[in-house]
């Protein structure tokens, strides 16, 4: 079940404890201690967030993600950097732009994860997520 955006820090955030490992944007020692956690850019597109790891995602593949994502949905909002937090027994990030992209306290925020990058998407937007994670897939590749 997907995580719902919560309100956190005079802010909206999201828990992503399992998605920070899987996408590496949290690094952990063998005793699961934080030896990483990312600063990211987190971009709001209508019913879509995107949030992209400012270290280990070349410019020019953040620059064909954005893109990507801005052509789909015909929208584009801020873009603000962010920083995968420690929150209770996990991790969290705050989320500029949120309510700009159409997201509220309490709804449900599935995500999907790829090498260095999470979309939250609402469920009309699955589809580009997952089209922006083959993107990011391609990136790695090649």
């Amino acid at each position: 079940m997907p995580n719902r955006i919560k309100k956190s820090a005079g802010g909206l955030a999201l828990q992503i404890t399992i998605e920070a490992r899987k996408s590496g944007l949290v690094v952990e020692d063998t005793e699961g201690t934080a030896t990483r956690r990312a600063e990211v850019y987190v971009y709001g597109f209508d019913d879509l967030l995107l949030l992209v790891d400012r270290e280990h995602v070349a410019v020019s593949h953040r620059t064909e993600l954005v893109a990507a994502a801005a052509r789909d949905t015909g929208s584009i909002h801020r873009g603000e950097v962010a920083m995968v937090e420690i929150a209770g027994n996990g991790y969290q990030i705050q989320l500029p732009g949120c309510r700009d992209a159409g997201f509220e306290v309490g709804d449900n925020a599935p995500v999907a994860v790829g090498n260095g990058v999470i979309a939250i998407h609402n469920e009309s937007e699955r589809r580009l997520a997952e089209d922006l994670l083959s993107i990011r897939t391609e990136q790695v590749s090649s």
